[in-house]
């Protein structure tokens, strides 16, 4: 009974009836011979074969459609959740690092610094995390012996701390290495522009060259012995901040020569204790040394200043060249001073004036 209720008997039924009755029908006329009526029947009783075939593909192809919508399903489940284990043991990988680094053992903190920083390699969502930890365990108070010493600066890079503050110090160096090493180079224009908050920071040998940077926060640090930002791009605002107090100096020699800085470029209060070389660097944002000192020589030769320009109250010490190859329509000038002894080169459109105290200002012509 159940063979008849299936699809293929009712076909084979119906094929058969339309054989045989349009074999018959046309059996009726004298005009028919018998060999065309059963090819004829034969034809109608085929079609409804070959229709039944036509449905029965097109049931398969369904099938076999969903059940490789099902297949898909079931792959990106796995995938999600293959996804979901990753990120279950990246951010387990995390916590431990970030736990680790305050571990009283140095070996152990570099250990979760490069933990830390391969993180941030295999997971390029956690590289601006990995970089704002980063920066937080820069930011913790740090003392050095030669940090506080009057001695040149050849002799005092040479002095040594306690066997604590020596190996704190390289545990500081190697997160310095770890966050220049996770910037992408400044020649990839496409690539990604992190951010670096280092305010308060103590920093020594401190090196961005050729680097993209975000926003950089740099208030109140203090930068020893040498640092580079030549070749750097910095794509958001770029603040070297110092309090009044001149708590936030740069005591070693500054090079930032050929960088760009396309928005602010904050170097007001900030006392340079080196040499300042900003040679060919372009400012195409709002620039401002309101306030700065530069306590030894400063080169701004072939800079490039084009948004706006403020030298209020800032004292150059050393020699100086100010031979800007492009300056905008209005700079602040007021009270800039200078050394009248030192050699001084000026722009087109400026000269020095004395004034009663003795004292030499930058005016505009």
């Amino acid at each position: 009974m159940k063979l008849w209720r299936s699809p293929l008997a009712w076909t084979f039924a119906a094929s058969l009836v339309l054989l045989l009755g349009v074999g018959g029908w046309l059996l009726t006329d004298p005009a028919t011979s018998r060999s065309d009526a059963l090819k004829t029947g034969g034809l109608a009783g085929g079609a409804i074969v070959a229709l039944y075939a036509l449905w029965l593909n097109d049931r398969r192809r369904r099938v076999e459609e969903r059940r490789q919508d099902i297949e898909r399903q079931r792959h990106e489940l796995e995938s999600q959740r293959a996804e979901q284990d990753r990120e279950r043991v990246a951010d387990e990988r995390f916590a431990k690092a970030v736990e680790l680094l305050g571990h009283a053992a140095d070996q152990v903190r570099v250990g979760a610094l490069h933990a830390l920083a391969g993180l941030a390699r295999s997971r390029p969502a956690y590289t601006q995390t990995v970089l704002d930890v980063l920066c937080s365990y820069l930011r913790r108070p740090f003392q050095h012996p030669r940090y506080e010493s009057d001695l040149p600066r050849k002799t005092r890079e040479t002095l040594a701390g306690q066997p604590d503050d020596e190996r704190e110090l390289q545990v500081r160096l190697t997160a310095q290495r770890l966050v220049v090493g996770l910037l992408p180079p400044a020649a990839e224009d496409g690539s990604p522009s992190y951010d670096l908050d280092l305010t308060g920071a103590t920093l020594e040998y401190f090196d961005l060259s050729k680097r993209r940077l975000g926003d950089l926060w740099l208030r109140y640090a203090t930068l020893y012995s040498s640092t580079s930002l030549s070749g750097t791009v910095f794509t958001g605002k770029a603040y070297f901040t110092g309090a009044s107090t001149g708590s936030g100096r740069l005591t070693g020699v500054f090079r930032c020569k050929g960088a760009r800085f396309e928005g602010n470029a904050w170097f007001s209060g900030t006392t340079f204790g080196e040499l300042a070389d900003f040679t060919n660097t372009t400012f195409a944002g709002p620039t401002t040394f309101k306030d700065a000192k530069f306590l030894k020589d400063v080169v701004l030769a072939g800079v490039s200043a084009t948004h706006s320009l403020d030298l209020y109250r800032t004292r150059f010490e050393g020699q100086t060249d100010l031979r800007f190859s492009a300056l905008p329509e209005s700079v602040s000038l007021y009270n800039t001073r200078v050394q009248s002894e030192k050699d001084v080169q000026l722009p087109a459109g400026w000269k020095l004036e004395e004034l009663r105290d003795g004292e030499v200002r930058i005016v505009a012509e």
